[in-house]
């Protein structure tokens, strides 16, 4: 026990204080307490008969002196209780109470408990101690159960905030019977296996079970569809409207007899079965199964039933979106087209893939349009919003822009004339669209834009990118704002190469800017196969696969394949229009691609030159513009043809320009570069032509 030479200063001397009555101690003992008397002064440390008890000692076996006390307290407890008694005397404190293991005469341990007054003299150093001792084991041990139940309290209201979270998050009927089922779901039930079964009319389909029956079970006996008034749990679960708590195995076989085979089976000893309502209407019901007997105590019952009514109300929010979201796919579906058409010298592949939002339907859409003269028109859209009406503006305007594009009008035409469309329908929705016209023979793809994402090329080495493509507003906008003009950019498509329309719904993810996206679908493009519906699947698997599907998407590919044979073709057509500014630029693009494609060696960079004079001395001589025919010739050795139309017919005409001229050096490069040339005169203007030799191909 504690060293009592320190002394601390107080002001209260109960020296005269009686000692307790007789009395006073047996009703002491009635309580299970003891009592000591420590005198500080004489060394001596006395204790009563219950006191004794609480210490396990019997009267012989103690000599009254405190220090004897040291072998029935553990040794921790003992420091603790000395550093106690300290630490209040010289605080002044009037009391300490404490705590502590007492080690009985067996070995064993229990707790105790010990509290006491300290008396001072006139100079307020203590002189006393007084107090009781008593047996704690049965107050700790009921603490402890208390703090367990508490402890179990809070883990059942964490499971089930746990679970409505989780539960909150699920969108579809799958998305609950995953939360269900999942490992977390039965930790949460505290389940071994577990059953969920819902309503179809008079009969309850099986929709989901943690341990499926064998195989020779099931051609014994199938629940997979039961009717509501079969002897199953399930089904009286349903009817009754009543969770049933069945804790062995005797009892659940005696009361569902056809189930003897499957608990055998499984190790089924008990189960719950509980009836999944919401808004007073019976969903179907859900069953827990256990491996072992189980005593279902008043809180396992309870979790079980706030478990199951949130599991109920998500699976009628889930079978109320299920059916939002098969209405609103039947309508988006019913607005594309029902097939795609055949085409030569190319294949076509799309993909549509609805929105995570209910009956938010979507205005994404694509087209394929058979033209005149073996030439394909290929739309891709997005019209604002996600709604119904965004998707009846999507039908009407898709027809409307394919009864344009069939007429023959030019993209840009083609944009110009949609957009009036639908600025005149009197809605304020506007829409993003990319039209292209390709012509498969020679690859040259005409494209125009409007407000919408730019196609996206694989080339025939696998080389991927994304060409600028000029644009205009969004159709409907671009009318509003008087500025319904949609430039026109030329491309040319390789043999096997790819281009890719596509939404924004396939690149763009919360939280993620829209350049990853674009970065991630050209690297999938690339290492993508070869044909198209193997390539649309591997693209949207790898849409799918990142975080994010709540928008529509919408994408088309069209791969330019050989001709029949095998044959290459040998003719390409440009036009280059003179109010296009960047009309040059792209036919010396479009022929490098041209030229690439035929893998023509030798005199690449002379041929650019050359069609890029002839091409300049048409738009800046004639009023109107140029066309260019590139052909690959073969009849005397490989060689290239370069053609150039315009409307006037005033010849060109060789000039001698001096020093300091800054033109008329145009036919000069073009007799000093190629093999030969001349002019030809058409109905409506001239062609002014020229032929390149080249290595053996």
């Amino acid at each position: 026990m504690a060293d009592q030479s320190v002394r601390g200063p107080t002001s209260y001397d109960p020296r005269s204080r009686p000692a307790p009555s007789a009395a006073g101690t047996d009703l002491l003992a009635l309580n299970g307490m003891g009592s000591f008397d420590w005198d500080l002064e004489a060394g001596t440390y006395h204790l009563d008969p219950v006191g004794l008890d609480v210490f396990d000692l019997r009267p012989e076996d103690y000599d009254g002196r405190p220090a004897s006390l040291a072998s029935s307290v553990t040794h921790e407890d003992g420091l603790r209780l000395d550093a106690a008694v300290t630490l209040a005397i010289q605080a002044g404190h009037l009391t300490f109470a404490a705590y502590f293991q007492v080690v009985c005469r067996d070995g064993s341990l229990r707790w105790a408990h010990t509290q006491g007054r300290i008396l001072r003299d006139e100079q307020a150093q203590p002189y006393r101690i007084v107090g009781i001792v008593r047996n704690a084991d049965e107050e700790l041990a009921h603490a402890e159960a208390m703090r367990t139940l508490g402890a179990d309290r809070r883990r059942q209201t964490d499971f089930v905030r746990a679970t409505t979270e989780a539960l909150a998050r699920a969108l579809t009927v799958q998305d609950v019977i995953n939360v269900v089922t999942d490992s977390e779901g039965l930790r949460r039930f505290g389940a071994d296996g577990l059953a969920l079964g819902l309503i179809e009319g008079s009969s309850m389909r099986l929709v989901a079970a943690t341990h499926p029956p064998s195989p020779a079970l099931r051609a014994q006996d199938d629940f997979s569809l039961t009717r509501l008034d079969d002897q199953l749990p399930l089904a009286e679960a349903v009817r009754t409207g009543r969770p049933q708590f069945i804790g062995d195995q005797d009892q659940l076989c005696a009361r569902f007899p056809r189930l003897r085979p499957y608990a055998d089976q499984m190790g089924i000893n008990a189960g719950a079965f509980l009836p999944l309502i919401a808004q007073a209407r019976t969903l179907g019901a859900l069953g827990l199964y256990y491996g072992d007997s189980h005593e279902f105590s008043t809180e396992d019952r309870n979790i079980c039933i706030a478990l199951t009514s949130a599991v109920a109300q998500s699976l009628q929010r889930a079978v109320l979106f299920d059916q939002e979201r098969e209405f609103a796919t039947t309508l988006q579906t019913t607005m594309l087209p029902r097939r795609i058409p055949q085409i030569s010298g190319g294949e076509v592949a799309v993909r549509y893939r609805a929105g995570r939002s209910g009956r938010e339907v979507g205005g994404d859409w694509y087209d394929v349009i058979p033209l005149p003269h073996g030439r394909v028109g290929l739309v891709v859209g997005d019209v604002e919003g996600h709604d119904s009406h965004a998707a009846a503006i999507m039908g009407q305007l898709r027809i409307a822009l394919r009864a344009y594009a069939a007429e023959g009008h030019s993209p840009s035409t083609v944009l110009a004339r949609a957009s009036r469309f639908l600025a005149e329908l009197d809605t304020e929705r506007s829409a993003t669209c990319i039209y292209v016209e390709a012509d498969l023979e020679t690859g040259v793809l005409r494209l125009a834009r409007a407000g919408h994402l730019e196609p996206l090329l694989r080339h025939r080495g696998g080389r991927t990118g994304w060409p600028a493509v000029r644009g205009g507003l969004p159709l409907g906008m671009a009318t509003a704002f008087e500025a319904d003009d949609y430039p026109e950019t030329r491309l040319h498509l390789n043999h096997d190469g790819v281009l890719l329309l596509c939404t924004d719904g396939l690149v763009e993810r919360p939280g993620q800017d829209i350049a990853e996206g674009m970065a991630a679908l050209a690297a999938a493009l690339q290492s993508g196969p070869l044909r198209t519906e193997e390539l649309a699947d591997h693209l949207c698997h790898e849409g799918s696969g990142r975080a994010g599907t709540e928008d529509d998407m919408a994408l088309l590919l069209l791969r330019r394949t050989s001709a029949a044979g095998g044959r290459v073709p040998i003719r390409a057509v440009l036009h280059i229009h003179q109010a296009d500014p960047e009309g040059l630029v792209e036919a010396r693009a479009v022929l490098r691609q041209i030229l690439s494609g035929w893998a023509a060696t030798g005199p690449v960079g002379d041929i650019e030159l050359v069609a890029d004079e002839l091409i300049t001395n048409a738009l800046v001589h004639t009023d109107s513009g140029a066309t260019l025919t590139v052909e690959l010739l073969g009849d005397a050795g490989p060689r290239v043809r370069l053609e150039v139309q315009d409307s006037s017919s005033e010849w060109p005409r060789r000039r001698t320009p001096g020093e300091t001229a800054t033109s008329g050096r145009g036919l000069l490069l073009v007799d000093a570069l190629a093999e030969r040339w001349g002019v030809q005169p058409l109905g409506s203007g001239k062609s002014v032509w020229c032929e390149f030799p080249l290595p053996a191909l």
